[in-house]
């Protein structure tokens, strides 16, 4: 009788139904045996919007105050027992300076010691595939729960022209699309306090780039419907290649002065100021847009160890694949890994290795499985044969008299396949017009 069975009640809790029909005693009983007041139904509302008693509403007031501390008080523990710094480097290969940097901003915004009145602003400077989208997706997910809303990617390379602000933050009255809203607009309404990536600023429109500047010193944006949203809880990641030939080139020669490729170099501030401000003045044109961001963070080339370490992450992805789809078992040995890294290409980083391995490897598995010549249930060990053509032929006893002896082949991917039945294979690298078995 209290409720109308018309109404949508899905995802509704206990405190719910207490406070829909009034009941009082029965909200103060849920609460002490630990109901949640701030748990939501499917339409979003919380308990207290449907409170209609001042005293029912007074308890959940003091539920939700106590519910907020508590949580506070654990998100504070669990900062202190397992660091920002510490979550990143289980993900992020290499990029010490740009962990560091990056961490030390964001617990100062945690722990309440930051400029209320602005968002925090990153501008992620370096070659592509170090790591910068990478680290901005590793915050959004340390920060929110739910990524698809706490993270916002915005590719700025779709904002090349001039008409193309109206996408960004809404058409005006009057044209199409003005009741849609615009991209950055809608998702920041959604989540006022997202982390935010626009990927490739430099592509951007003079024009976009001056509805930043809005939104980075004033802490909000109007969309075209004159609708404003305050976002200054908001975290800005700004991804731009700008000068990174310049900082890969300088990273390079400190490695090559210290005389230690393992060494944890760091960019001085004389670089920063006399090389890459100049270039980035250049490019964004007004001072006052590059004096908005708190942080540039430079992400530099990866070491020899670091490759390695790229490679194996790699590789162990793709035998966990290999498994999981097709029931093999693939293993490896490190000159394996000294072949792939030898492909790196320092301006674009981690693609590079994983274009090495799908190349090399993965192309090799997968032409050997269409031939059935991998069944679920064999074991694959990849190597490296050094053997030259000529000795490949003798060893299958194909004769070639065509063959020059004094020629060598370089290092090449060998499948050494060993089947349910102990049956023992070796593919050649695809360099070869056929596949070779033993």
């Amino acid at each position: 009788d209290f409720l109308n069975p018309s109404a949508d009640f899905r995802g509704c809790s206990a405190l719910h139904y207490a406070v829909l029909i009034n009941d009082s005693k029965l909200v103060r009983l849920l609460l002490e045996f630990g109901a949640d007041p701030t748990i939501v139904n499917e339409r979003g509302h919380r308990p207290a919007m449907y409170a209609k008693d001042s005293s029912i509403r007074d308890l959940l007031a003091e539920a939700e105050s106590k519910k907020a501390e508590e949580v506070a008080a654990k998100e504070r523990e669990e900062r202190r027992l397992q660091p920002l710094e510490n979550r990143l480097r289980k993900v992020i290969v290499g990029q010490e300076a740009a962990i560091r940097t990056v961490s030390a901003a964001i617990r100062r915004k945690e722990n309440g010691w930051y400029d209320e009145d602005h968002p925090l602003v990153f501008l992620f400077l370096g070659s592509s595939g170090i790591g910068k989208t990478e680290l901005a997706k590793q915050v959004a997910a340390y920060l929110h729960k739910d990524i698809k809303k706490g993270f916002i990617r915005i590719d700025m390379s779709e904002y090349q022209e001039k008409h193309e602000v109206s996408k960004f933050i809404g058409s005006p009255p009057g044209y199409v699309g003005h009741e849609e809203g615009g991209q950055l607009t809608r998702a920041l309404a959604a989540c006022p306090n997202a982390v935010v990536l626009f990927d490739e600023t430099e592509k951007a429109h003079p024009d976009v780039l001056t509805a930043l500047l809005q939104l980075f010193d004033e802490g909000r944006l109007t969309d075209g419907r004159g609708t404003t949203i305050n976002c200054k809880d908001a975290i800005f990641i700004m991804t731009s290649n700008v000068g990174s030939q310049v900082i890969a080139e300088h990273a390079q020669q400190l490695r090559y002065v210290s005389g230690n490729d393992e060494a944890d170099i760091e960019i001085s501030r004389d670089f920063k100021e006399k090389v890459m401000r100049p270039i980035l003045r250049r490019h964004f044109l007004r001072d006052e847009f590059l004096g908005r961001i708190n942080e540039m963070v430079y992400f530099l080339p990866f070491s020899t160890s670091e490759l390695t370490e790229l490679v194996n992450r790699s590789l162990k992805s793709w035998s966990e694949k290999a498994l999981k789809r097709h029931s093999l078992t693939v293993t490896w040995n490190r000159e394996v890994v000294d072949l792939i890294v030898d492909g790196y290409d320092v301006y674009y980083g981690a693609r590079s290795i994983n274009y090495e391995i799908e190349r090399r490897i993965i192309s090799l598995l997968a032409l050997a499985d269409e031939q059935g010549h991998l069944n679920p249930g064999s074991r694959v060990n990849i190597s490296v044969s050094h053997k030259s053509v000529k000795d490949e032929a003798w060893s299958s006893k194909k004769s070639n008299e065509n063959l020059d002896p004094t020629i060598s082949s370089p290092p090449r991917i060998v499948l050494n396949v060993t089947d349910s039945k102990g049956k023992m294979n070796k593919v050649l690298d695809l360099t070869q017009t056929t596949i070779s078995w033993a």
